[in-house]
């Protein structure tokens, strides 16, 4: 009987040390996935607005991961550096 009760109580805690080990990179990829999507979003918002006034940004591998990374302020950084370099 006492062996049954130790076995449960290390069966808990592996899975409370194993829950805590992977809960930080599933919130780090949450977050990016998170930014990547709302920074998805801003530069489509950006193109239709822009599209009337004849502003375009390119949806390419550069812009997804700073976007992904930075979220809207890495958007606002790609619009300051299309007017940058256009003008």
């Amino acid at each position: 009987m006492d062996i049954n009760l130790i076995t449960y109580l290390a069966c808990i805690c592996f899975l409370f040390i194993f829950g805590r080990i992977f809960i930080t990179p599933i919130k780090k990829i949450l977050k990016l996935v998170l930014n990547s999507i709302l920074g998805g979003i801003t530069i489509f918002l950006i193109n239709l607005i822009g599209g009337m006034f004849g502003f375009h940004i390119g949806i390419n591998i550069f812009t997804s991961i700073l976007v992904g990374l930075l979220g809207l302020p890495g958007a606002v950084c790609i619009v300051i550096i299309k007017l940058l370099i256009t003008t």
